[in-house]
């Protein structure tokens, strides 16, 4: 058995509403959207326009800074409108499904016997690309470079999240050829990191061409930053990719059957979903049919992705490019006089503030209240705790308010995505939106060193 990695510094928060291991078909929603908010460092030009036809896997629009990266319908139909936000930046291409599933041909071929340039090559025509993505800065994958590594975490820690076991189950074949594919793409390890806590499934522990590593711990474990601290550190000039599962199966199936086919199986979860299951759909689906008669009364939050870092959408909102998770949960608009006072044994504390501490099977159901506004920040050692990489979290973030690049290299800013301090600014005391200002951060970096 190859190395366990243990985490011993994160969080699991006990939340309801976990999916059960059942898996249905999702009903075809009229309408799909691919958002280009969904990608860092965008600037979109359409390919097509309102009115337009197109197939699966027609080009809708690409990245003006990398004009060979294009993004491409994942259903058949009609380009019924563009949504634009502040400045007119596009915000979604909508698509009138035509439930009719017409592909776009891309031939299918044998990774295997491709050279790198051509597997490149197909993978950027079919729109399939935008699933590779890098560090430093989370950005899509820059065709032009050859990464030192390639990350693939086969399991994930956030709350509530899906269970990539049962979501791969039968993939066998599709995994293994998405894996021969971007065996291609780099002349280092790829990393294929599984739950040391429970055996995996054969899907992952029989994939050929890649190192197998275990970890095991509190959330982040699963996070890919993390393990690529563990494993293979990113330092300055360094390039490390990184995929989903399912998304290695996409690829898999792009050269197995020569489609764009980006089906998926997605959890619905929260502590506000009557029945949460696992439901087949296909990227960019509206939720609607799942969410619809499956969900409590009252005001909610629908999340596309977990609650640490997915997105608010509605509840016809559409799912994110790279999200295997539905959340729903209470909203928390209320006031609570003298709630610090209070013996809460119903609320959840990370510090201890509640006599709730001593029940330590207890699952709850967590609003979005901040439980307080934000503040001026608080040196209190709190970020150490659940912060597992070799960083100074509280220190970079300082670096990054006061913009000092040299500062901001050197406490590891290369190494980081928002989702690495999610859990520093669930606990955080000062109400400080961390994640936003990492982002920040490495917007800034990427500005700077381009």
């Amino acid at each position: 058995m190859s190395k366990v990695f243990t985490i011993k510094r994160g969080l699991d928060i006990p939340l309801k509403g976990k999916a059960e291991k059942v898996i249905k078909k999702a009903s075809d929603s009229q309408y799909y959207a691919v958002k280009p908010i969904d990608f860092h460092g965008m600037r979109t030009k359409l390919v097509s326009k309102v009115g337009d036809k197109v197939k699966v896997g027609t080009p809708l629009f690409y990245n003006k800074l990398q004009p060979s990266v294009q993004f491409t319908s994942p259903v058949s139909g009609e380009v019924v409108s563009v949504n634009r936000g502040e400045r007119r930046t596009i915000l979604e291409v909508v698509i009138e499904n035509d439930q009719k599933y017409n592909y776009e041909d891309f031939g299918a071929q044998d990774p295997s016997q491709l050279e790198r340039e051509h597997i490149i090559e197909k993978v950027l025509q079919s729109g399939l690309w935008p699933v590779i993505r890098q560090r430093p800065y989370s950005t899509v994958a820059n065709p032009e470079d050859k990464p030192k590594s390639i990350f693939i975490s086969a399991f994930d820690s956030a709350p509530l999240a899906p269970d990539y076991d049962l979501i791969v189950k039968g993939e066998n074949q599709n995994f293994q050829k998405g894996i021969n594919a971007l065996k291609k793409l780099t002349e280092g390890t790829i990393h294929l990191n599984v739950n040391a806590d429970y055996p995996p499934s054969e899907v992952f522990t029989k994939a050929k061409g890649v190192q197998l590593n275990h970890f095991t711990g509190p959330h982040p474990s699963g996070n890919v930053g993390v393990q690529i601290n563990k494993l293979d550190p990113i330092n300055q000039g360094d390039v490390v990719w990184y995929v989903y599962p399912q998304d290695v199966i996409a690829i898999g199936r792009l050269f197995d059957k020569g489609i764009y086919d980006v089906s998926k199986v997605i959890a619905l979860t929260g502590s506000e979903v009557k029945k949460p299951l696992y439901y087949r759909f296909v990227k960019g689906a509206s939720i609607k049919s799942i969410v619809e008669g499956n969900v409590k009364e009252g005001e909610l939050r629908y999340i596309s992705g977990n609650v640490l870092t997915g997105k608010k959408i509605n509840s016809e909102g559409y799912l994110g490019y790279f999200d295997d998770q539905v959340t729903v949960i209470p909203e928390g608009k209320y006031y609570e006089f003298l709630g610090w006072a209070k013996p809460g044994f119903k609320k959840y504390s990370t510090s201890r503030s509640f006599w709730s501490w001593l029940q330590t099977s207890k699952r709850y159901r967590i609003d979005t209240n901040l439980k307080g506004g934000e503040r001026a920040y608080v040196v209190s050692g709190e970020y150490e705790k659940v912060f597992p990489m070799n960083i100074y979290p509280v220190q970079l973030i300082k670096a990054i308010l006061i913009e000092d690049i040299e500062l901001m290299e050197k406490l590891g800013i290369y190494e980081v995505d928002e989702e690495d301090f999610a859990l520093c600014e669930f606990i955080c005391t000062s109400k400080t939106p961390v994640q936003s200002i990492v982002r920040r951060g490495l917007d800034l970096m990427r500005e700077e060193m381009s």
